[in-house]
């Protein structure tokens, strides 16, 4: 996707910093709009159709967490978080309804540019797997086209950024994948800028939604001190399942 292409919706109740960014990535030949409250970008977002959002927290009519939901329930739009909240719990609440990424306040605006262009970047990512062919792994099936995943045969709801976790873990079966990599691979950041504990929280999301025992996961491993492998067992291999 080429900058000057790309459309972003900016969601923040305090003018300053509406305007700030507004102006910011309008020179970086970015389309965007903005909203201050929940209703006002429900609305812009309908007849804008972002690519991205970026995402207040706190808004005088609605909580940002509900807002980022409710958009990506109408379309597979990316969201990056912008608020003062610091808490792992805040930002785990904040990914488990579909966030892509948190940029905390105070932010350096060259680090938001940053998160933008890495979560466009990803957008293109998107696109070109579009082309692979579904991965069947026993009762797991992840279609890249259709960017959709099915348990047992039931569709299960995932957000984007836990689809391109799954998928990327996925087509590196056996392989010992750290941390700081899936950063670099699926955020597409840099081990400065990523904070490694995202990747915890997306791998929790996604063991809860294709093993029935998320506390004991058949496919995703922890390699402890390190990050992760995605291994199949024997009896799922090639489609099969006991």
């Amino acid at each position: 996707m080429a900058t000057d292409s790309a459309k972003i919706l900016v969601v923040d109740d305090d003018p300053a910093i509406r305007t700030l960014v507004h102006r910011f990535l309008t020179q970086k030949n970015y389309q965007v709009e903005s909203a201050a409250d929940g209703e006002s970008a429900l609305n812009l977002f309908d007849t804008f159709n972002p690519h991205l959002v970026i995402l207040d927290v706190n808004l005088p009519d609605s909580l940002g967490y509900n807002l980022c939901e409710e958009m990506q329930r109408r379309t597979d739009v990316f969201v990056l978080m912008l608020t003062s909240r610091t808490d792992t719990e805040d930002k785990a609440i904040g990914f488990r309804k579909g966030a892509d990424d948190y940029c905390t306040k105070p932010f350096d605006l060259q680090e938001l540019e940053f998160r933008v262009q890495a979560i466009l970047k990803r957008k293109r990512m998107v696109n070109a797997a579009a082309e692979k062919e579904p991965l069947v792994l026993g009762h797991l099936v992840i279609d890249p086209e259709r960017r959709e995943v099915k348990v047992h045969n039931k569709t299960i709801s995932f957000t984007s950024l836990e689809f391109d976790l799954l998928y990327f873990l996925a087509t590196h079966p056996g392989e010992a994948l750290s941390r700081s990599r899936l950063i670099a691979e699926v955020w597409d950041y840099d081990q400065m800028v990523g904070d490694q504990r995202v990747v915890d929280v997306h791998i929790g999301q996604i063991r809860k939604k294709i093993d029935a025992n998320a506390s004991q996961p058949s496919m995703i491993k922890t390699i402890r001190g390190y990050g992760y492998r995605f291994e199949v067992p024997a009896n799922l291999k090639d489609g099969k399942s006991s």
